[in-house]
């Protein structure tokens, strides 16, 4: 048997999220069904990290194994054959083994990256719509780097924690967060060791208030070492958060491709 990764890209605003349910409406159901067209049998797959609702992801990692030969491009050429448009594998590739290890989507990952994509302007654009976020007062981009900074570290994230959440432990390594404006339109960056459920939304949700004058950037670690999630931001929209980057050790050889916001930004 051979461990095949895949490097997959999908808008998920018309799907259910990316783990399968009864509805079939997923990303996962939706690569699942088209891996079996193409290789004419069934092929579960593991992914590096489930998204939500709406949540797109640039670069989402997942793995299978199979005993069927067939070329790394027939397998991106043949699965995106029954792919609809907003699903693409962008790369294949086998992962060799090697002593005592295997390679694994989701255990074998040391850091995640997500963007968040926010256009600030008092009037909406049609255009962005599913694609990224809104939030129509002024923000102050330099208040919400000064409270992001008490983000960075090793900490116990329960205040941005959803309800929902299955992880073990709240406890998380964040190794950066990012905050630049382009015009009217502000990107987020949050490198961690992993995520917890809805954890990058809570985030963005409690430093949009900041960046609107609602509370000081001191609230923020307020907010963070009190780990009651009664007092941070509502969880903030789906829309413009980005799956970016898996990180792995090079010895896996995955081709990762660049992890930009948007194709054209």
């Amino acid at each position: 048997m051979k461990r095949i990764a895949l490097g997959v890209q999908y808008d998920g605003t018309a799907f259910n999220g990316y783990q399968k349910q009864p509805d079939r409406n997923t990303v996962q159901d939706r690569l699942e069904i088209a891996l079996e067209k193409f290789a004419r049998v069934e092929l579960g797959t593991t992914c590096a990290g489930r998204t939500d609702t709406g949540v797109h992801a640039l670069e989402q990692v997942v793995h299978f194994d199979t005993d069927l030969a067939r070329g790394m491009q027939s397998w991106v050429r043949g699965v995106n054959a029954f792919l609809p448009d907003a699903i693409a594998v962008r790369w294949a590739t086998e992962v060799p083994e090697h002593p005592g290890q295997e390679f694994h989507a989701r255990f074998a990952a040391f850091a995640r990256t997500y963007h968040y994509v926010l256009y600030n302007n008092p009037i909406r654009s049609p255009l962005l719509v599913g694609r990224a976020g809104w939030v129509f007062r002024p923000l102050d981009v330099d208040l919400m780097r000064a409270a992001a900074q008490c983000l960075v570290g090793t900490h116990d994230f329960s205040a941005f924690r959803s309800s929902q959440c299955q992880a073990k432990s709240p406890v998380k390594q964040m190794h950066a967060v990012q905050i630049e404006r382009h015009g009217e339109v502000i990107v987020f960056t949050l490198r961690a060791s992993a995520f917890l459920h809805h954890m990058v939304r809570n985030l963005i949700g409690s430093l949009i208030y900041v960046g609107q004058g609602r509370h000081t950037p001191a609230w923020m670690k307020d907010v963070l070492e009190g780990r009651d999630r009664n007092d941070a931001a509502p969880t903030f929209m789906p829309d413009g958060l980005y799956l970016a980057k898996i990180d792995y050790d090079p010895k896996w050889g995955l081709p990762h491709e660049a992890a930009r916001p948007l194709p054209w930004f």
